[in-house]
């Protein structure tokens, strides 16, 4: 029995090295990208075109958080993913203990504040709510916005690592409430304002142009710093695979693709 598994095992392992199976599928012309709904994979579909030119398979897999993202990368089961930017992956990192790189900046997605009860800044209320998202850095980030248009003053120095115990101030006792980024947009009907990642509110119907009460400048430095990236285990970073994943990217024909489709919320990175 035990000479029979043996052969049994010798045979599977055999067969895994002739077909390529394994991490990222173990195929230099197979590209597995793990990535968000909108926009990313929508911008990975335009690229499948693009990378088939070269001899890549692009496969993409849709994600609903930004944890498994991460995970697959980390573990090999994917070659890259496409949803975070680098604050977040920094910070993935640190508390997870994983190893991902960003192998090239794409786009960048202002952050803006959209309306929910009240339709414009000046109508805030005492006791009115704002919905942010929970995670580290966007909430910081969420947090800055409503700095920056008044509505809140965070402690000096608060910066980039902001929570809601940083607020020195809140002159109309502001409710913050905070959620998993999937979830602020579905509270739109239930509270004052939500502060959005540039995908979520992709998602929910909404515009920068059109609908945003305010939003982040794309010559900010927060467009530097939220530059969304294509991220990779460390040491992949330089593979030909990775490397024609983030030209076409970059490349002219997505350019136009996000200038033409997303009506300012994602905007390409130079």
């Amino acid at each position: 029995m035990k000479k029979f598994l043996a052969v049994l095992l010798t045979g599977a392992f055999a067969v895994a090295a002739l077909c390529g199976c394994g991490a990222g599928g173990g195929n230099d012309k197979v590209i597995k990208v793990a990535a968000s709904a909108t926009p990313h994979a929508e911008v990975l579909e335009q690229a499948k075109a693009l990378l088939t030119e070269q001899g890549y398979d692009l496969q993409v897999t849709v994600f609903d958080d930004y944890v498994q993202p991460n995970e697959v990368v980390e573990s090999g089961e994917f070659d890259a993913n496409y949803f975070q930017h680098i604050p977040y992956l920094d910070s993935f990192n640190e508390e997870k203990g994983t190893h991902l790189v960003n192998a090239g900046g794409i786009h960048y997605e202002p952050f803006g504040i959209y309306p929910g009860t009240r339709g414009s800044l000046s109508e805030v209320a005492d006791g009115d709510s704002i919905a942010v998202p929970n995670d580290t850095t966007n909430e910081a980030r969420a947090l800055l916005l409503l700095q920056d248009n008044g509505l809140i003053t965070l402690k000096d120095g608060a910066g980039l690592s902001a929570t809601v115990n940083d607020i020195a101030e809140n002159p109309h006792n502001l409710e913050i409430v905070e959620l998993e980024a999937a979830q602020v947009p579905r509270v739109v009907e239930e509270v004052a304002f939500v502060v959005l990642n540039g995908n979520y509110a992709l998602e929910a119907g909404f515009s920068v142009a059109r609908d945003a009460i305010a939003y982040e400048s794309s010559d900010s430095e927060a467009a530097r710093t939220y530059v969304n990236v294509i991220a990779v285990k460390e040491g992949n970073e330089n593979s030909a695979k990775i490397k024609a994943l983030v030209d076409v990217l970059k490349s002219d024909d997505i350019k136009n693709y996000i200038n033409q489709t997303y009506d300012g919320a994602v905007i390409p990175f130079e």
